[in-house]
């Protein structure tokens, strides 16, 4: 365990490592550096794009979370506590210091991008609203991992097969949907499940399609269940209020535009052929740029299954999550992302 000091001073000491001459030099710290998100989009828009769009006025210092050893939990605290200047990381990571962005992302409520982009916006007032307050930041942007869909290592063909099983959620959410349906949510670590499927600590997990193929899943897993049970796991991109101030209004305005017009826009159009050709990269239902295709089973959940899910979210879901969150929250919600989608979230 690390001291919150001692992290700081880590991550000061990989961010500086080289002396810039710049306007302004951002440590950077961004999301896993495994997975397509980081590898695509965050190092290059960062180390890359910003710098020449801008004539070098802003220059990138970068790493990730899991490259410094710091937990998903911590990058918020840390970037409000001023120990770098942006941060990205999943929001449900966040949940323990703000419950109420595990609203972000209702599981199921969204099952295709263009659903999800709107749910997303929808809420983003909430969510500018709780970084602002809980994490001293703005948010700059907010970005999907591919939906979150269930790993298997045992065959499975329906909703009630997952009843009994030890599964790894996505968020705490997720954790209460699978309860639901009489399945044991396990929390694990994203880089320690290929491990725990394999030891027989789990029997179930879910992630990104696509993350899942980057990350080696097929290889301990059979059965692929495409329910996107887990939501699309949004990724928030947020600066540290204090540095955002110290910027000019031509620099803030700049940096919102970069950020919105070459990193938030470039992943949510990916997003909309990602989706298909990750099922297809783990499957081989269909071709895969990506690298080779594999064979897990495709599981397509059946009319029933969609329904009896959706009224697991309704009636036990989001009454849950309202009791957590407080009122304020839960009408905010209601207001936004609750009309867009015909629910209302009431407390249990």
């Amino acid at each position: 365990m690390f001291s919150k000091k001692s992290l700081g001073l880590l991550v000061a000491t990989a961010l500086c490592s080289t002396s810039v001459l710049a306007s302004t030099t951002l440590a950077v710290v961004g999301s896993w550096s495994s997975l397509p998100l980081n590898k695509q989009f965050e190092n290059p828009f960062w180390t890359q794009t910003l710098e020449k769009d801008s004539n070098n006025e802003f220059v990138a210092q970068m790493t990730t979370h899991d490259q410094m050893g710091v937990g998903g939990g911590d990058v918020f605290r840390m970037l409000g506590d001023g120990v770098f200047d942006v941060g990205m990381t999943v929001a449900d990571y966040a949940v323990s210091d703000a419950p109420a962005l595990e609203a972000l992302d209702v599981p199921l409520i969204a099952t295709t991008v263009d659903e999800a982009h709107k749910v997303v916006d929808a809420a983003r007032p909430m969510v500018e609203e709780v970084f602002k307050k809980t994490f001293n930041s703005k948010v700059l942007a907010i970005v999907p991992y591919p939906p979150q869909v269930i790993f298997c290592k045992t065959p499975v063909s329906s909703l009630a097969d997952l009843k009994g099983k030890k599964i790894r959620a996505s968020g705490r959410m997720t954790a209460n949907f699978l309860e639901a349906l009489g399945a044991q949510s396990v929390n694990i670590a994203f880089g320690e499940v290929p491990g725990a499927l394999q030891r027989g600590v789990l029997d179930c997990a879910v992630t990104g399609a696509g993350s899942g193929y980057s990350a080696g899943w097929w290889e301990v897993a059979s059965h692929l269940v495409t329910l996107p049970v887990g939501g699309w796991d949004p990724v928030v991109t947020a600066i540290n209020m204090d540095k955002w101030n110290a910027l000019s209004a031509k620099q803030q305005a700049f940096l919102q535009k970069e950020v919105t017009e070459k990193f938030e826009k470039p992943v949510w159009d990916d997003a909309k052929v990602s989706v298909k050709e990750d099922v297809a990269c783990l499957t081989g239902n269909g071709k895969c740029s990506k690298g080779p295709t594999r064979n897990m089973t495709l599981v397509v959940p059946s009319d029933a299954d969609k329904k009896k899910a959706r009224d697991i979210v309704e009636n036990k879901v989001l009454p849950d999550w309202a009791a957590r969150a407080g009122s304020k929250w839960t009408k905010e919600w209601n207001d936004s992302v609750g009309k867009l989608t015909h629910l209302t979230a009431t407390k249990g």
